[in-house]
């Protein structure tokens, strides 16, 4: 994600809209994360659940993740995936 001060924002307002219509930037403020500015296309797909990474609690993990977490859990359980995986 490309970084932008706020005080670039008001020098630099076309190349900061034109790298967030590409994708997020994130605008800092004294050296530390203030505001991700995104296109409007970007927000909506964000906003609609559009986007497939997610965090679940355990409660919540839908079954077919919940398989892959338990197969995962067992094969580390008998020492495998840790120095075998490329």
């Amino acid at each position: 994600m490309k970084q932008f001060t706020t005080g670039d924002l008001s020098k630099q307002i076309g190349d900061i809209t034109d790298a967030a219509s590409r994708e997020p930037v994130m605008l800092t403020r004294h050296k530390k994360p203030c505001f991700v500015l995104m296109s409007y296309e970007h927000y909506e797909h964000m906003r609609a659940g559009g986007n497939p990474r997610r965090a679940y609690s355990i409660s919540e993990m839908p079954d077919e993740h919940a398989a892959l977490f338990d197969e995962a859990l067992d094969r580390l359980g008998r020492g495998e995936g840790y120095n075998d995986e490329p």
